[in-house]
């Protein structure tokens, strides 16, 4: 820990007496057991967007309390997703977190199903399981229109009924995000994620089996898909969403197949003895707890842009009190950024800012006991694309008693300026809390 702490303090290029103080100051916090807090906005980078003044959403939004920790804190670029990966979200806030998606990804819902307590046996293969909207033989959407909690669990349990059987089940989860187990299932598949191809023909995007021992998995899983639609489309919870203008949840689209992971907790690597996750989503959830920390739920977190802002900043704070490391994370801006919604990314993004940001930071300011806090996404969700990219995040550190740099901005193009420059694999948590 010392050699980590001078390293860091002879690259400011700070005199020898500012080093000598900095890293008094350094070992004084680590014996005043230092607190920790990652604020994930997911999705919130962007592409600069032409009606908003060629600005990103996160550069037009009103952010004074980013750009504070922007101006206390030390900025930079981290590359979440390693090359030749997909970018999505398990494997970005993998990445923030420190771990290598290469070795320990088993798939999205082997993640979420930690959250949700379903056990992996040996030989299960997990997949998530969305509920989609499917119109004209092409995607409409990814989420059948945001479907409610209530009305999905019919359906999954409906699924399970008629298509489960020994050797494969349906676990409903929140909204349009459910599981499907599968003993005996073979991994290697080429799957597509719904989000990715709005307004594509579902057919031309079915699962595929990647080597010829994967060919009855994906043959099974396609023939479910084409089975789920003759159930659904005449369920009483899509005729009734029909006759209201709402977008049926017509199809099951199941991909990121997995088995049970294989990952050391922070507490091995990182001086944090104890954690917490806070989020509406199963897969951070999951992340969260295979890395040894404890999921709270707050009572109203959806996952979309009415989440429980000031629930989670309440639920963040009391956790930093009882434990060393809290990760909070905030799906909204990522789900506006796959609807295209410019003006409701930009209302996310500044409701991070005000009703979530604002009070954990006005909290801990009054505390004795220091607390370094980052903001991130864990990637971009460019309006324009409705998707993910692979383009690194701007992130900012704020460690308490550590010289700023120049940046005073937070934003993606601001932080190509800040005092890390480009940072990729473990090296911003290392960072973070060494």
């Amino acid at each position: 820990m010392n050699s980590v702490i001078v390293s860091r303090l002879r690259r400011s290029n700070l005199p020898y007496m500012e080093i000598a103080s900095g890293f008094a100051l350094a070992m004084t916090n680590e014996c005043n057991k230092m607190k920790y807090l990652i604020i994930l906005g997911d999705g919130m980078a962007d592409e600069p967007i032409e009606s908003l003044g060629n600005k990103t959403p996160l550069q037009y939004a009103s952010t004074p309390m980013m750009n504070l920790l922007a101006q206390k804190g030390n900025s930079g670029l981290l590359q979440t997703v390693p090359e030749g990966m997909h970018p999505g979200s398990e494997v970005a806030n993998l990445a923030v977190l420190g771990y290598d998606p290469v070795k320990v990804l088993e798939g999205r819902g082997a993640l979420e199903a930690a959250s949700m307590g379903i056990d992996i046996l040996p030989g299960e293969m997990v997949m998530r399981c969305n509920l989609i909207c499917i119109e004209n033989g092409k995607i409409k959407n990814h989420s059948a229109g945001h479907i409610s909690n209530e009305e999905a669990e019919i359906l999954i349990k409906a699924l399970n009924e008629k298509l489960g059987n020994d050797r494969l089940s349906f676990f409903p989860g929140i909204s349009y995000r459910h599981l499907l187990k599968l003993k005996g299932g073979n991994k290697h598949l080429d799957c597509t994620p719904p989000h990715d191809v709005p307004g594509t023909e579902y057919k031309k995007v079915l699962i595929k089996a990647e080597v010829p021992e994967a060919q009855e998995t994906a043959e099974t899983l396609n023939d479910l898909i084409f089975r789920s639609q003759e159930l659904l489309e005449n369920h009483p919870v899509n005729l009734k969403r029909k006759a209201e203008g709402k977008d049926p949840a017509n199809s099951i689209w199941p991909w990121s197949p997995g088995y049970k992971p294989q990952m050391k907790p922070l507490s091995e690597t990182f001086p944090v003895r104890t954690g917490a996750v806070i989020s509406a989503v199963d897969l951070v959830k999951g992340i969260g707890i295979y890395a040894g920390l404890k999921s709270i739920n707050v009572p109203g977190a959806t996952g979309l842009y009415d989440t429980n802002y000031e629930g989670k900043a309440q639920a963040a704070i009391k956790a930093l009190q009882e434990t060393d490391f809290v990760y909070v994370h905030v799906e909204a801006s990522d789900e506006a950024g796959h609807d295209g919604d410019i003006q409701l990314k930009v209302k996310t993004i500044e409701n991070l800012d005000h009703r979530l940001i604002k009070p954990i930071l006005e909290t801990i300011e009054t505390w004795d006991e220091p607390v370094s806090v980052a903001l991130l996404p864990d990637h971009p969700t460019p309006c324009r694309l409705k998707t993910h990219t692979n383009a690194p995040v701007p992130f900012v550190i704020y460690k308490p008693g550590e010289k700023p740099d120049e940046v005073m901005e937070y934003d993606e193009f601001s932080a190509e300026k800040g005092e890390y420059g480009l940072l990729k694999g473990d090296e911003f948590i290392k960072e973070f809390f060494l």
